[in-house]
């Protein structure tokens, strides 16, 4: 059994994770443009999600959301479902394609956060915190997406490796490769 886990993409997610939660909760709380702040874990979410496609992406997400409900103090499992939206949406172009170019796969990065991040007021309602306010959604959104964005050729590379994912060979059929 352990042997199984530290051969399983666990013993790879939960320490990137754990390091991309520290520098999320300590250097980046200054990093505040429009004064939002960037969500990297998020970010690391949706592109793992556009590497390896809607299920390792939710669950992915699930489980860095869960970390980062412990870490934070958010109520248990609020941000590992909008985390595991985010991975589950930025890996559905992993249905229609193969292998992408970088700017694929940061275009699906930036749809994964955005969906994720519009979906926490919902999410916090259906729980029922007092405080939501959807004001200034479109700026919190615009800012994580623009982040995600940036960050996804970092983090897709980062995230293939997390899960031992080995970079897809497009292979022809052999009546078509006779041809070829």
């Amino acid at each position: 059994m352990i042997g199984f886990l530290m051969n399983s993409w666990v013993a790879r997610v939960i320490p990137i994770g754990m390091v991309l939660l520290a520098v999320q909760t300590t250097l980046l709380v200054e990093l505040r443009p429009f004064g939002v702040s960037v969500q990297i874990v998020l970010a690391y979410v949706a592109a793992t999600g556009a590497v390896g496609g809607v299920d390792r992406g939710a669950i992915v997400g699930f489980t860095v959301g869960l970390m980062y409900d412990l870490a934070v103090g958010t109520p248990l499992g609020a941000t590992a479902v909008t985390m595991a939206l985010a991975g589950y949406v930025a890996g559905i172009g992993r249905l229609f394609r193969i292998e992408s170019h970088w700017w694929i796969l940061a275009l699906q990065s930036a749809v994964g956060a955005a969906v994720g991040e519009a979906m926490v007021p919902v999410v916090r309602l259906v729980i029922g915190e007092a405080s939501v306010s959807p004001t200034g959604l479109l700026t919190v959104v615009g800012v994580v997406t623009a982040a995600a964005l940036v960050a996804s050729p970092v983090l897709a590379p980062l995230g293939r490796w997390s899960l031992s994912l080995q970079r897809s060979e497009m292979k022809l059929p052999p009546e078509i490769r006779a041809e070829v």
